[in-house]
């Protein structure tokens, strides 16, 4: 199951000269962060209508059970959808304020390939790494 943005798009190729977050890149990524978007709240959709199903149809309490079991993975998934969804929405937001592409720490350019990788990315590679460091350390 796809966890990153959606394969389909065609990576970007940027016109000889062009600037970095031209017009054409910060649409490219919109519409990425869009289709992104649509496809994960059309999967939460998805998941409540087959619990609100699947709820109806064990009256036995040991199935009862093991239903129960799936759906708190299920919510827990979803709950991760749900922040995903807020998420992408702010990096839309970010782009709509020309604020998107560039490093919260250092404010170099995250670039145009990683950031087809994860398109919320907030964080050059250097930063990024740093950060996961300093996580694993605290957390030795």
């Amino acid at each position: 199951m796809p966890t990153e943005a959606s394969k389909a798009f065609k990576p970007y190729k940027p016109k000889k000269g062009e600037e970095y977050m031209s017009p054409g890149q910060l649409s490219h990524f919109r519409e990425i962060l869009l289709k992104w978007r649509q496809e994960l709240m059309a999967e939460v959709d998805r998941t409540v209508h087959h619990m609100q199903d699947d709820a109806a149809n064990f009256p036995d309490p040991a199935d009862r059970a093991s239903q129960e079991e799936e759906f708190s993975l299920e919510l827990r998934a979803r709950d991760r959808e749900r922040k995903l969804i807020k998420k992408i929405e702010k990096t839309i937001d970010r782009i709509d304020d020309d604020d998107y592409g560039y490093c919260d720490t250092c404010g170099v350019e995250i670039g145009i390939r990683r950031l087809e990788a994860r398109p919320t990315a907030t964080l050059c590679i250097d930063c990024k790494t740093l950060d996961e460091i300093k996580e694993r350390q605290h957390h030795g």
